[in-house]
């Protein structure tokens, strides 16, 4: 896929529902590689979401297939030919991140509002960008990111919303507002403003530059009624 200008896989499993149809079709035919994209027997995980005056309210979630799925050898080892490994809290592919990491490929990962999870400590030495979500800004909000980067990460971000968000590097803190926009649909905000920042790094930009390219493509995300 070259929407930001790189190529991109996905390594994941849906079901063999419409839903995983539909997914599949749309990741093809906007060019990403979906060869090692598992079809399992059940549904695809999904999540309910409802919009009160733009924002997500999230409803429910099922992870149908995801729940026991499982990451082969060959899944790896086409991971490791990536100069870049984006994880996720509910990826299930924490077992390889040790392994992904020490063949020098670039890691990131997306805790999402999870960072008080028994899993993020262990997890740290391993990752080169962590990212998280907060409310607001405040003492806590960077006490924490701090915390993070001494446990292991390279790099601890943090998004606020309206606030904009927060780098730590283990030296200084890296502050960057938004970019305004007539929000339709705040979905897929966070995954945008990562892809935005995780392609700047890709192109050396420093921190700053990365939160301005993240706030950028989040602006884009949230103008849009369908994420897609």
């Amino acid at each position: 896929m070259q929407l930001q200008g790189v190529s991109v896989s996905v390594i994941t499993a849906t079901g063999n529902d419409s839903y995983g149809t539909a997914l599949i079709s749309e990741l093809s035919r906007l060019g990403i590689d979906v060869s090692h994209v598992q079809i399992l027997e059940g549904p695809t995980a999904f999540v309910e979401l409802d919009l009160l005056e733009g924002e997500r309210v999230y409803r429910s979630f099922s992870e149908g297939v995801m729940e026991n799925v499982k990451f082969s050898d060959e899944d790896v080892e086409f991971a490791k030919t990536h100069t870049l490994v984006h994880f996720g809290m509910w990826g299930h592919a924490d077992d390889h991140i040790r392994e992904i990491h020490e063949a020098g490929v670039i890691t990131s990962y997306d805790f999402a509002t999870e960072g008080q999870d028994i899993k993020v400590e262990g997890l740290l030495p391993y990752i080169d960008y962590a990212f998280f979500s907060f409310e607001k800004i405040d003492d806590d909000a960077k006490q924490f990111l701090k915390k993070i980067v001494n446990n292991g990460a390279g790099c601890a971000v943090a998004t606020f919303g309206k606030e904009g968000s927060l780098a730590w590097d283990g030296t200084r803190f890296y502050h960057f507002g938004i970019v305004p926009a007539e929000i339709k649909n705040t979905v897929g905000a966070g995954d945008s403003f990562i892809s935005g920042f995780m392609y700047g790094i890709l192109r050396g930009e420093s921190i700053s530059e990365a939160q301005a390219r993240g706030a950028a493509l989040a602006s884009k995300v949230i103008a849009k009624f369908t994420p897609w």
